[in-house]
């Protein structure tokens, strides 16, 4: 991301202060025999061209928030082009036919709005926030960036010296760097699709021509791969004119023929570790892969995410933190670093990780982690413990939507629409989770936690390294 960028995000990211009384009110209740609660309004619509739309109306703020999501993310990028996703989504910021580069941050800008971009595990997403008097602007903007984005030769470099200059600094020449968030998805997963080196090889960056840029382009960015949310103070009538007027005179493409992106079950430990010059203290990582995505399963490991690592109160925090003191950082989740459980659409892990002194060793670790999994595969959970575990992910559910930006609620919308064409879907999540039982706690963890379907990956630090430990 530009500098610009960075700042942009910043602003978002202050504005987004959560809506308080309603995530009292959930938490306020017994939630395991609470009924579903959250009930966004919304309309749903697809244009003849494909193009998935989803309006959603409040009046809380004279605001607008826009998001456009397409089909791409890391995992569907063409071999030998690794870090495509993420070097496509530069490019869309450089301009389009009708308005030339610097116009569109500037349109946002001065209207006093703020915009940004992301490429995820499987989808790209561009978004605004701005009064609601400038829709129809972003609007029309977004359209002509999706059908005529600028692509040649000076712009194709310049954002390749960009993206190569994010991958030294964010990760080449930091600690940790890739680890664990491609790290362990590298160790843990054997398709390629799951398993590359989704921030890109410099040489495949580098590699990369205008031709390839524009058939990416035309493989990937058109309606019938794409998502419209618009939410915010807007009337349903008129914002569904605005979109049909801008949108729908647009090409659809070929259809998106995705990768297979399956893969075997785990049945045996992976270990890797290596050497980091650059890192203070030892890391230690671990992953094991997720449930299918909306299954029963995958609705437990969402409240076993909860109990085993969210919050001071969680079981490996209490183990690893308040009684062994072998860490003070501990953090995880499914999709934690690139997202949240809901915004993916393939092979996941739930993960956690965290530095520690170099007086605990692998063996002392692994005990202590063991102790806490065995516990959850063996002992089936109290309801208290399940009860409260649905009352901290449904306020996490309620403060994402209620995000004075709209940025959550969008993001909930768009990846409902875009993986199952079913933005409706964010308003039964609740129903879900009340459904899981500690038996089925314990079922899901007597397959997920098990030892063989987990992948370990460790940091050394360089001085360690040199000094023979």
């Amino acid at each position: 991301m530009t500098r610009i960028m960075k700042r942009l995000l910043l602003g978002a990211a202050l504005a987004a202060l959560p809506v308080t009384a309603t995530v009292s009110a959930a938490q306020s209740r017994p939630v395991a025999t609470a009924p579903a609660k959250l009930a966004i309004d919304m309309r749903y619509l697809t244009l003849p061209n494909g193009l998935k739309v989803v309006l959603s109306r409040d009046t809380l703020a004279p605001t607008v928030t826009v998001g456009v999501y397409y089909g791409i993310g890391f995992r569907v990028e063409p071999r030998e082009r690794t870090g495509f996703a993420h070097l496509f989504e530069h490019l869309m910021f450089q301009g389009s036919q009708n308005a030339p580069k610097g116009v569109f941050i500037n349109t946002i800008s001065n209207a006093g709005g703020v915009l940004n971009g992301s490429t995820r595990f499987d989808f790209t997403n561009y978004f605004e926030i701005a009064p609601s008097n400038a829709l129809e602007r972003i609007l029309w903007l977004e359209a002509d960036r999706m059908a005529r984005p600028v692509i040649d030769d000076t712009v194709l470099k310049n954002q390749q010296g960009v993206v190569g200059n994010e991958v030294k600094v964010n990760v080449l020449n930091q600690p940790y760097g890739s680890w664990p968030w491609i790290d362990l998805p590298m160790l843990a997963n054997t398709n390629w699709y799951n398993s590359h080196n989704f921030y890109g090889d410099l040489k495949e960056i580098e590699a990369a021509t205008v031709a390839d840029a524009k058939q990416f382009h035309s493989a990937f960015y058109r309606p019938n791969n794409a998502v419209l949310v618009v939410a915010g103070d807007i009337d349903y009538a008129r914002a569904e004119a605005m979109v049909r007027k801008y949108f729908g005179p647009l090409q659809k493409g070929a259809p998106v023929v995705l990768p297979d992106l399956t893969e075997p079950r785990q049945t045996a430990e992976k270990t890797r570790s290596r050497v980091d010059a650059l890192a203070p203290k030892p890391g230690w990582a671990a992953g094991y892969h997720m449930p299918p995505r909306g299954t029963p399963e995958w609705y437990a490991m969402g409240l076993i995410d909860q109990m085993l690592v969210q919050g001071d109160d969680s079981r490996l925090s209490r183990k690893l933190v308040s009684e062994t003191g072998i860490t003070g950082d501990l953090s995880g989740g499914i999709n934690a670093s690139l997202g949240n459980m809901y915004s993916y659409n393939g092979p996941m892990l739930w993960a956690f990780n965290f530095t520690h002194d170099p007086q605990f060793g692998d063996a002392q670790i692994r005990q202590a982690v063991d102790g806490v999994m065995e516990q959850l595969r063996t002992t089936p959970v109290t309801q208290g413990e399940l009860d409260r575990a649905r009352t901290k992910l449904r306020s996490d559910l309620y403060s994402s939507v209620d995000g004075g930006t709209r940025v959550g609620l969008i993001d909930l919308l768009a990846v409902y629409a875009l993986f199952d064409n079913d933005p409706q879907a964010v308003n039964r999540i609740e129903a879900g989770f009340a459904k899981v039982t500690p038996a089925l706690i314990q079922k899901t963890a007597q397959e997920y936690l098990r030892p063989t379907n987990r992948s370990i990956y460790t940091i050394v630090p360089g001085s360690a390294a040199k000094g023979g430990k």
